[in-house]
């Protein structure tokens, strides 16, 4: 069972947005098992709220979980990341034992738990320390095992710094010191979306500590059951990206010896799954919920 060798004091309250699924419109009963949607490396829970559909230019894409699955969701920032507070130890166990805290804390009924990237291995953690605590994990493209983090999170983190340390005050300013070796339109969105501006600030303030991250890249390759010590039997969903080389198919042996229930989608797309096709995603999550709930 996971639990924190240095006390309560360790433990990093999270921020989070609860996206009801109550509303006038649906009068169905909602379902008292909640669902917990962790974020990747320099994401926050805003990082998937905004997905296009054929029907809606922008919707809310926990909020079309919540509707549905007849469930609410609760979308985490996990420590270091967003509105969450820091702590210099920043590894799964720390992470995981920080959500247990929250499930705890606000008397949650067996949520499940879905997470990408470093959110899936925080989510599967959880899982293998509190399998008492978790109903469901859904793993957006991670597995596992050890596997260091891709280099360009270094520059993404060194890019971040610079603009930090050249005190901008908009965004568009941010972007373009990030275009100096950020390439992507996208991944610079991403990466801006940790700039604030506060009131009666002068300049963007930086949400995260890059100190911290930096050290952080090293532990967020790793995985604290890599060795298969610890079985979690519940149901289990791998979301693969075919683009990408976070889950290669020699981590399936693995997979199936502690994740004995486990579930494979495959999705023609990068790392970036709910960005990409959010609609896959979205169908993927639902029905495999549906079907073990």
């Amino acid at each position: 069972m996971l639990s924190s060798v240095a006390g309560p004091a360790t433990r990093v309250p999270l921020a989070y947005e609860l996206l009801s699924a109550s509303s006038k419109q649906a009068p169905k009963p909602i379902q008292k098992s909640p669902i917990l949607f962790l974020h990747g490396f320099l994401g926050s829970k805003r990082e998937n709220r905004h997905v296009s559909r054929p029907d809606a230019n922008h919707v809310l894409l926990p909020r079309l979980l919540a509707k549905d699955l007849r469930r609410d969701v609760y979308t985490l920032d996990l420590r270091n990341h967003g509105d969450s507070g820091h702590h210099p130890k920043h590894n799964y166990t720390e992470m995981a034992l920080d959500v247990k805290s929250f499930i705890e804390t606000h008397q949650l009924q067996c949520p499940a738990v879905i997470g990408h990237s470093m959110g899936a291995k925080t989510a599967m953690t959880l899982a293998l320390g509190s399998p008492n605590l978790v109903s469901e994990v859904v793993a957006v493209d991670n597995g596992p095992i050890e596997l260091p983090l891709s280099p360009e999170f270094k520059i993404y983190l060194e890019s971040m710094e610079k603009v930090h340390s050249m005190r901008v005050t908009t965004h568009r300013e941010a972007d373009i010191i990030l275009q100096e070796s950020v390439t992507s339109p996208s991944v610079r969105l991403w990466l801006l979306s940790n700039f604030i501006k506060e009131k009666n600030a002068s300049h963007l303030k930086l949400r995260l500590s890059v100190d911290i991250l930096k050290n952080a890249l090293g532990p967020l390759g790793e995985f604290p059951h890599a060795t298969g010590t610890g079985k979690f039997s519940k149901p289990v969903l791998f979301l693969r990206g075919l683009q990408s080389h976070y889950i290669p198919e020699t981590a399936f042996p693995l997979m199936s010896t502690i994740f004995p229930r486990f579930e494979t989608v495959n999705i023609d797309c990068g790392h970036w799954i709910v960005q990409e096709k959010p609609e896959e995603f979205r169908q993927a999550v639902v029905q495999f919920l549906q079907k073990h709930n």
